[in-house]
């Protein structure tokens, strides 16, 4: 299975797994059901998924280089 990046570009999906597992995904979702304006159940996922090797070097990294490589300001 390949699919295509936006530069027009194929990535297969084993090197998208590859880069996700090198370089570690962090995903994060939250859902809230209510029921005539008042909050019944909330429910908040955060989930790392990545190399043993990729979280170790997340953990030793300072916290300025890990926002400088996810592109965002510092």
């Amino acid at each position: 299975m390949t699919l295509e990046t936006g530069g027009g570009q194929e990535l297969a999906l084993s090197d998208l797994l590859d880069r996700a597992l090198n370089k570690g995904v962090v995903i994060y979702g939250e859902a809230t059901v209510s029921l005539a304006g008042v909050d019944l159940v909330y429910v908040g996922l955060k989930v790392l998924v990545g190399s043993v090797d990729a979280v170790q070097r997340m953990r030793s990294a300072p916290r300025d280089r890990i926002a400088a490589d996810a592109g965002e300001p510092i």
